[in-house]
């Protein structure tokens, strides 16, 4: 089968499968695991170049929906008749569930339900760790500063922010991407803030410049230097690399080593 790639976390749970060798293109973001960065780019994940695809003429086209303005690519998919499927998880076990499905769609359906059942173990060790542990803090997750986008409740980052012994301050919220402003995270008063800016490159992030919003220089997070600049890949991408992710944060934030 010949397999294009349409969005990062897509490409990624390929990767989980070993089964990159099967990709012909992926989109401009991708990159991991390393062996894809010598194939073809068919556009950023939200303006691909579907007559490149169309091109191509792919067994499978995977696609997705985990990110608003995904919409587009299903539409021309569909109007092309080209095959696809889509994957548009929110949390931990639906990404599980994703690496069932990828798996059944590749052709390998026993090996999907083998790495689903590695992936949902590992979880659980977490949970086991995280259990064991007496923190209770608080994290504002920004994807993204003005208008600010950040995590609600049914989304994987609450659950990753669970796991490493804190609470997201947007948990209560029922929509998995939330549009709020500068003052309802001010009102919130996290303890910790992580700056995850989607589709920024970690080294452009600027979080001098959160003393500059109103009423912000009063944030805990802020007063106690607790701002960390962690990069969108290992957080803003729902596929089995969060668990990555998780680690980096637990030791950012507590400096305990995590579990392995």
């Amino acid at each position: 089968m010949q397999i294009v790639s349409l969005c990062p976390s897509n490409t990624e749970v390929i990767g989980y499968l070993g089964k990159e060798s099967m990709l012909v293109a992926v989109d401009d973001y991708s990159n991991w695991p390393e062996s894809i960065k010598g194939l073809p780019r068919i556009g950023p994940d939200l303006t691909i170049d579907m007559d490149k695809v169309e091109a191509m003429q792919p067994d499978l086209v995977i696609a997705s929906l985990s990110v608003p303005g995904m919409e587009k690519n299903i539409y021309e998919l569909s109007r092309r008749d080209i095959p696809h499927i889509i994957l548009n998880p929110n949390s931990l076990e639906e990404i599980a569930c994703d690496i069932e499905t990828l798996g059944e769609a590749l052709g390998f359906p026993e090996l999907g339900k083998e790495r689903a059942s590695h992936f949902r173990e590992e979880i659980r060790q977490r949970k086991i760790f995280a259990e064991g542990r007496n923190e209770n803090f608080t994290i504002y997750w920004e994807w993204w500063p003005k208008p600010v986008f950040t995590p609600g409740g049914p989304n994987w980052l609450t659950e990753i922010s669970e796991l490493a012994g804190g609470r997201n301050i947007f948990e209560s919220e029922p929509r998995a991407n939330v549009q709020t402003d500068w003052d309802d995270v001010a009102k919130r008063n996290p303890d910790h803030i992580c700056m995850v800016w989607v589709g920024i490159e970690k080294e452009k992030v600027r979080p001098e410049l959160l003393k500059k919003r109103p009423g912000w220089e009063k944030i805990k997070a802020v007063q106690n230097n607790q701002v960390h600049v962690l990069g969108d890949s290992l957080y803003c991408r729902p596929s089995p690399r969060l668990l990555l992710g998780l680690d980096k944060l637990i030791t950012t934030l507590s400096g305990q080593s995590p579990l392995r």
